[in-house]
């Protein structure tokens, strides 16, 4: 099988992330998409962030009604911050050795892989798809592969969806009361207000 991965603190999770899973399976042709909220998130470890039960549950209600997603709460019941690199050696435990791991991330994220955990360990273990971020440019493979060797031959570099909706922004809108109907699912919407999240910012 070949297996996506979306990591991130989904807090919340959005129709942006929907739409890149969905692109993802349909270009690469993978099987399912994992969905895996971080616990710890070692970029964010400095910004408040929902409670981990409420952004796991949100996923739960956004990905409900397509079988080919599926939730993983690995990082989450693992102690310490979330590094990509323990994620996909545990899923690699989890799956057989024919089994094919793509990992998805945007175009700014993979401009900083060489700040993360043990990248050349991680790009020996799947496969890297990179998306379109607004505002951000295509990255340099050549200078990236100069500082991680064999990184060119694992990337797959997405050209669409460049999707431009933010945790952030849907995190002011809720805090000034405003809708944000249009980018979330409808049931994460309504937990959201059930719930009384992002009232403050």
């Amino acid at each position: 099988m070949n297996i996506g991965v979306l990591g991130g603190t989904f807090d919340p999770i959005h129709n942006g992330h929907l739409i890149i899973a969905e692109e993802a399976r349909a270009r690469l042709n993978l099987t399912e998409i994992l969905f895996v909220p971080a616990g710890l998130p070692w970029l964010r470890m400095d910004s408040p962030i929902a409670a981990v039960e409420h952004r796991v549950q949100m996923v739960r209600l956004a990905i409900g009604d397509k079988p080919y997603f599926k939730l993983s709460t690995m990082e989450i019941e693992r102690a310490g911050p979330s590094y990509a690199v323990d994620t996909i050696a545990e899923l690699k435990g989890q799956f057989g050795g024919g089994d094919e791991l793509f990992f998805i991330l945007g175009w700014d994220s993979l401009a900083e892989l060489p700040k993360w955990r043990e990248p050349s360990r991680l790009i020996k273990m799947c496969r890297l798809v990179a998306v379109p971020r607004p505002g951000y440019p295509k990255v340099d493979l050549k200078s990236l592969e100069a500082t991680i060797p064999g990184l060119a031959q694992k990337v797959i570099l997405l050209d669409t969806p460049e999707v431009d909706i933010s945790g952030s922004v849907i995190r002011q809108r809720v805090a000034q009361g405003l809708s944000i109907g249009q980018f979330v699912p409808e049931p994460v919407d309504r937990y959201i207000r059930e719930q009384g999240l992002y009232t403050k910012v």
